[in-house]
């Protein structure tokens, strides 16, 4: 064991090895005794492949290049793949169209070439039709405009069957085929906001009637409607403070089970699934509960919730079939993996990881959850310590922390492996992971205690998170960092502007100009920042206070900024007007743009080339020199 300063020692977790071994695992189905998956892989430019596994055996890619199932729909997309029996359909990301997918590997379009975008297809088996959400947008001038839709996959006729609303997600088929429930939402509500689930019957020729309205409302954020075997109509609702489960009962809406627990997600991409049925009788669930998830079966009849003794802390995108679960899950030490769970032998197998953490666990930062006061709030967090097998380092010396703020903002951090925290942690940096107020996973209360107050509630958490582990002793409080990405980079810009806590700071395509968001941004968050500051531009003078752009003679420390350049959810000019705003400051100041690069990374070199020029910022800014060879990063003022 060598002493050797934090920051400095040597570790075999490369970028080349994160990079490597890493992929971004998306939507899970299962048709019979094969388990498919969406995969997007940087070692091929961020290309989606569809991927199935039967049988337990190896998986088999099932899509050819140049296909990537993927769509912008929402710009988030989701809901790409669906899967009947033996027929699989997919979103093609270059064309926006519906494929079908056959056995030899072709695929043919099955809707018309146009500006149009399809997700979560459904397949009507009563009628061979597929029934959609879709997104038009054919009008430059205006929003897009999102429907349902059916697709007759022998002639190709499209029909509207719902209509009206800003936004759509979620049909679900009866298994009958006699009725579709799903679920809108309108501006200004986000689909965590308030939502509203109806139900459409169809006559035997298929044709639709009017909507029935169900549940929820402005104040009601209903999510994930489906039905049972028995054709019983099931949702989450988050009525009670909690998204727990309900369903459409004889005498009206009945809770399923009353839980301080969230059973539900918030919809920002779709395909979101939390539960599926094993039976008429038996549903298998997730939920949170103080930052972990947690995987069991429910008992319809007794209403009892019996956790099944599993090692992983993370699930989603979980189906279901009979006792058979599948489902994205990950662990401290196992990063987000299609995973297979017998419910009765609760035995899991591992299909395919993320992420590969292949050395000695000598080398693995566990993380540790922990609260710490702010505000009002008790606020989460896990923390995870250096962690080295062979280097340490003296122990008077405090290591640097590196604090990060999640995206979304209304999204949450999971203690699943994280190759890229263990990048810094593996190189003696302490890191914390910060589920301010606003995250999901902690009641309606703390997801709305954000309301009006992006930009310092969600900012005093993580100055509070590095304040609380310096106070501590944890931390070297002279070499505090903070980074984020989309509005984790905006709560990190915010932070260096508004509080002089961080002697550092990165940020990953953030938000620095408020103004901008609200009146250059795509439909899905165009009203977001209604609820999280207030109505544009009736409160103009609190966007443009909160704005970092507007405050940088407040700002005294170097940032080092990544940017994609065909970002749509947040442009290029914002990072552009804050990298010139510190460079006309005199500021150390640092900015890399990547052509091809949308919002959040997905090529293999660029994924490489920002942890390496954030490394080697952070060494230039505290004056130590990295272990290896990285690549020299242009920072001016320095």
């Amino acid at each position: 064991m060598q002493i050797v300063p934090y920051g400095t020692w040597s570790s075999p977790l490369t970028t080349d090895v994160i990079v490597a071994d890493s992929v971004r695992l998306g939507e899970v189905a299962i048709s019979g005794n094969s388990i498919w998956w969406i995969e997007g892989r940087p070692a091929e430019g961020g290309r989606q492949v569809l991927v199935r596994s039967t049988a337990g055996e190896a998986p088999q890619d099932q899509l050819v290049a140049p296909f990537s199932a993927r769509t912008r729909a929402h710009e988030y997309g989701g809901g790409a793949l669906a899967v009947h029996g033996a027929k699989v359909w997919f979103c093609n990301d270059a064309d926006q169209r519906i494929y079908a997918l056959h056995a030899d590997g072709s695929a043919q379009a099955v809707t018309p070439e146009g500006a149009w975008c399809y997700a979560e297809a459904q397949y009507d088996a009563v009628r061979d039709r597929l029934i959609a959400v879709r997104e038009d947008q054919r009008c430059a001038d205006a929003e897009p405009v999102n429907e349902i839709v059916s697709i007759d996959l022998a002639s190709g006729q499209i029909e509207v069957l719902a209509c009206g609303h800003d936004f759509f997600c979620a049909p679900r088929l009866q298994a009958d085929g006699s009725s579709l429930a799903y679920v809108s939402w309108d501006h200004p509500n986000m689909p965590w906001d308030g939502t509203d689930l109806w139900t459409i019957e169809f006559d035997p020729q298929g044709a639709s009637g009017a909507p029935v309205h169900v549940a929820g409302g402005a104040n009601d954020a209903v999510t994930q409607p489906l039905w049972s075997p028995d054709g019983t109509l099931y949702f989450i609702s988050d009525r009670s403070g909690w998204w727990n489960l309900y369903r459409c009962g004889a005498d009206g809406i009945e809770p399923v089970l009353a839980r301080a627990a969230d059973f539900g997600k918030p919809h920002w991409q779709f395909g979101t699934r939390t539960y599926g049925f094993a039976d008429a009788t038996t549903i298998i669930c997730s939920w949170a509960e103080d930052g972990s998830w947690k995987l069991g079966r429910l008992d319809l009849r007794t209403a009892k919730l019996s956790e099944l003794n599993l090692a992983f802390t993370d699930f989603d995108s979980v189906v279901v079939n009979g006792n058979q679960v599948a489902c994205l899950a990950g662990a401290a030490d196992i990063a987000g993996s299609v995973t297979m769970i017998d419910v009765v032998s609760e035995r899991a197998t591992v299909l395919r990881e993320s992420a590969a953490f292949g050395f000695d666990r000598d080398y693995l930062s566990v993380p540790e959850s922990i609260r710490f006061p702010s505000g009002e709030h008790s606020v989460h967090a896990f923390f995870y310590p250096p962690a080295n097998a062979t280097q340490r380092a003296d122990a008077a010396e405090r290591p640097p922390l590196i604090v990060i703020g999640h995206g979304g903002p209304t999204g949450a951090t999971s203690a699943a492996l994280n190759t890229r925290i263990q990048y810094w942690t593996t190189r003696g940096f302490a890191v914390v992971d910060v589920n301010y107020r606003g995250s999901t996973g902690f009641g309606r209360v703390y997801r709305d205690a954000l309301k009006q107050r992006w930009g310092v509630a969600d900012v005093e958490d993580c100055v509070n998170a590095a304040r609380y582990l310096a106070s501590a002793g944890r931390v070297d409080p002279q070499r505090l960092v903070i980074r984020g990405g989309s509005a984790g980079g905006f709560t990190a810009l915010a932070a260096l502007v508004f509080h002089d806590t961080f002697k550092a700071g990165a940020s990953y395509y953030g938000i620095s100009e408020l103004e901008a968001l609200a009146t250059d941004t795509h439909k899905f968050e165009s009203r977001y920042l209604d609820s999280l500051i207030g109505p544009y531009p009736k409160m103009r003078a609190r966007y443009r206070a909160r704005s970092p752009i507007n405050h940088t003679d407040r700002l005294s420390c170097p940032v080092i900024f990544f940017q994609g350049l065909e970002d749509r959810v947040v442009p290029p000019n914002q990072a552009e007007m804050m990298v010139k705003a510190l460079r006309n400051k005199g500021l150390p100041v640092a900015y890399l743009a990547f052509a091809g690069e949308q919002h959040g990374f997905r090529q293999a070199a660029t994924i490489s080339r920002t942890l390496e020029a954030e490394l080697y910022f952070y060494a230039r800014v505290f004056g130590f020199e990295p272990a290896g060879t990285i690549e020299p990063v242009v920072i001016d003022n320095l």
